[in-house]
């Protein structure tokens, strides 16, 4: 009964959106009718500038570490519990119950985000370590490429990556690997048209850097 309720609480602590308070809070505007739709970060930016952005990552970051310390606190020792709750978390983040709408053919459909912060916050609270090399290499490709997608798509390979090393050299679970590719799965699925856009040559680039071209 714990873990059903952890994993049902986490969802909900992801489906907040974050994104859409914020940005209706200090603009009035509903983040979903801007850019691409979606209710994270980089959305958030372009529909209220950085500052609001900036609020909405740090929010969207706590939804997933929060369920790494929440399933610790519920169910101390147990990895699965604490890899699959920011997992339900990002779920929460990406189709949240408080964002249902109809779609143009009639259909419910979940809005929300892409789920990297979330995914983010998640790999944080397994491991706070990681944190400073997905934000090294999530910078650069935000920042230095100019695409926020990459950066997003990053997290999962990144977190990978890193919980292998640390499972090979026995300081982490190897359970924990299992989180990144999972997230990775899920980020890539939410970010399917900006994969698309990115092999067609039209996804939007972060815009200091759209200026410059």
């Amino acid at each position: 009964m714990k873990f059903f309720l952890l994993i049902i609480g986490s969802y909900l602590m992801g489906a907040v959106p974050f994104g859409v308070l914020f940005v209706r809070w200090s603009t009035g505007k509903d983040v979903r009718s801007v850019g691409s739709g979606r209710t994270g970060t980089t959305n958030s930016i372009r529909a209220a500038g950085y500052l609001i952005g900036v609020i909405t990552l740090l929010f969207d970051v706590l939804k997933g570490a929060g369920a790494v310390w929440l399933a610790r606190w519920a169910l101390p020792g147990n990895h699965w519990a604490t890899i699959l709750a920011p997992l339900a978390a990002m779920i929460g983040h990406n189709y949240s119950i408080f964002l249902i709408e109809k779609n143009e053919k009639g259909n419910l459909r979940f809005r929300g985000g892409a789920g990297g912060a979330t995914a983010l916050g998640g790999a944080f609270g397994l491991y706070p370590p990681a944190l400073i090399f997905l934000l090294t290499i999530g910078l650069v490709l935000y920042f230095g490429v100019g695409y926020a997608s990459l950066a997003t798509m990053s997290v999962g390979i990144v977190s990978s990556l890193v919980f292998a090393v640390g499972a090979l050299t026995g300081r982490l679970p190897a359970a924990y690997i299992l989180y990144g590719v999972v997230a990775e799965g899920l980020l890539l699925w939410a970010l399917r048209p900006n994969i698309h856009a990115l092999r067609k040559g039209t996804e939007r680039r972060v815009s200091w850097r759209a200026q410059k071209s």
